[in-house]
């Protein structure tokens, strides 16, 4: 039987799933879509429907070179299925839909609505508009609507939550089309941004995480240089708010003032993700980046300076248009004095609508490869030095959950340590619940995770904890409702996750 042939308990339309591409920002623009449909009256489909629900979102990216095949080829399989139950609808949105519009029904004519990012709130409507009409529905706004945060959402997490302060780039880097789709940078007002987070405090988040395209030049719109490192010390300053994180900042913006806010600040993590793109000098000015070389390692060597311990990462794009092979030696130079816990490597390709996309000196793909081995070899070497320095080290981790794909067979729990290394530990006798706070010694490093393989040597329980409880309590206790044997009309989705660090763009 369908789900389309199911009942439903009274006043739900249907259900629902969002598939998530790309970076943060669509993760976040996710849990939006979540709540504004959650919020019109549909139902979240059970974890792994696999297009089994009502409505089906894709939230796309349009970053890398095959988002376009992916997009398609994950429409094509769903066709038979809306072939075979009337009412389904599905909605393709974010960047990729943005850059593509009309295209999209072209290509596939099943698909019922499509919708940009400036105007993510319109959903629910668009998709009763094209019930109703019984056509598609294309909606693109070429400027916000609305600042994402004012609209509902359903968050991912009880403990930890994405804070948008920023949307759009006023970059104009040569591999990247992020700008002409989601805009010039418009920032949002800090004391509505704070509001957010007391109110999230509120209910339990202990941990958030600043979010921006170019999160670092948060204050260009008020003509305030330091409004960013205020912002920082002022979510210093919120009681109950344990971790604060962001992502992703621009070398070209990252000032002093920002340095100094984090290692003054208690709750600001030592952890920094600062995209290096490439670490050649002539590569940099034709990527259309604001900073060189020196200026890239300084930024380095004054965050160690003020927090030995921060643990930093970076986006690397290999086989830019032009690249030599001097060029990319410059780019093992820079990761070796950088020493970066990891890094998350892309393979140079094109992008329709972008500068280096037409730029002569395109790499054969095979030298990428080889290239991109070689960088990727030398980095896991670097992140198990970097990883066995933590070996003996006393750290507290706030419980995660989901983060261990092996923790039921090896009876481990997993967490994040403050500068966001992943560490598997010992479950201990006493409970432990995602958003929860343990102490463990480290004993054991892998290039991509830590082992605390002893007894933990404290718990401390949480308002988070708490938090992901009472969700958890209130989920399994949910009634089912009265059935009225009504087939299901219209609906919306759940949310994967998006794959890498981000857009690799900032």
């Amino acid at each position: 039987m369908s789900s389309s042939d199911r009942s439903q308990p009274v006043g739900v339309k249907g259900t629902y799933e969002v598939r998530t591409y790309g970076c943060q920002m669509n993760v976040h623009d996710s849990e939006r879509l979540s709540g504004l449909l959650e919020g019109a009256g549909y139902e979240r489909a059970p974890e792994g429907s696999d297009g089994d629900a009502d409505v089906v979102v894709f939230n796309t990216c349009a970053v890398r070179e095959n988002a376009d095949n992916r997009l398609y080829g994950n429409l094509g399989r769903l066709a038979p299925m809306k072939t075979k139950r009337p009412g389904m609808q599905i909605a393709v949105g974010g960047c990729l839909a943005q850059k593509d519009r009309d295209t999209i029904v072209k290509k596939a004519p099943w698909v019922d609505v499509v919708f940009g990012t400036h105007n993510i709130g319109k959903l629910p409507v668009l998709l009763e508009r094209a019930r109703v009409q019984e056509e598609a529905q294309v909606e693109i706004a070429e400027s916000l609507e609305a600042f994402p945060s004012t609209l509902p959402t359903r968050r991912e997490s009880a403990y930890a939550a994405w804070v948008s302060i920023s949307v759009g780039c006023n970059n104009t880097c040569t591999f990247c089309i992020v700008p002409a789709l989601r805009g010039k940078e418009k920032d949002r007002r800090t004391g509505d941004i704070l509001a957010e987070i007391e109110t999230l405090v509120g209910e339990g988040v202990s941990e958030i995480t600043l979010l921006g395209q170019n999160v670092n030049a948060y204050g260009s719109d008020i003509g305030d240089r330091e409004a960013f490192s205020k912002l920082l010390r002022a979510c210093g300053k919120i009681e109950g708010l344990e971790r604060v994180r962001f992502t992703s900042p621009h070398p070209r913006d990252f000032t002093d003032d920002v340095i100094a806010a984090m290692a003054e600040t208690p709750n600001v993590m030592p952890q920094l993700h600062m995209p290096l793109q490439s670490g050649s000098d002539p590569v940099l000015k034709a990527m259309r980046r604001s900073y060189r070389q020196d200026r890239f390692l300084g930024i380095i060597e004054k965050v160690r300076a003020a927090m030995p311990d921060a643990a930093i990462s970076t986006d690397i794009i290999i086989g830019f248009p032009g690249e030599t092979e001097e060029d990319f030696e410059q780019t093992m130079h820079v990761v070796r004095e950088a020493r970066f816990a990891n890094a998350f490597t892309f393979q140079y390709s094109k992008r329709p609508g972008t500068p280096a996309a037409t730029m002569e000196g395109q790499i054969p793909k095979e030298v990428v490869q080889s290239r991109y081995e070689r960088l990727v070899a030398l980095q896991e070497e670097i992140s198990w030095e970097e990883n066995k320095k933590q070996v003996g080290r006393t750290l507290e981790l706030m419980v995660a959950e989901g983060e261990g794909r092996k923790d039921g067979a090896t009876h481990r729990l997993s967490g994040r340590a403050p500068d966001n290394r992943l560490v598997h530990f010992t479950k201990p006798d006493t409970e432990v619940r995602p958003g929860d706070v343990v102490t463990v010694e480290i004993t054991y490093a892998a290039p991509h995770h830590l082992l605390a393989e002893g007894a933990v040597l404290g718990v401390r329980p949480t308002r988070a904890g708490d938090a992901w409880e009472k969700r958890n309590t209130e989920a399994a206790a949910k009634p089912a409702g009265v059935m009225l044997g009504l087939p299901k009309i219209g609906a919306p989705e759940p949310l994967p996750v998006a794959s890498g660090s981000g857009c690799g763009c900032d």
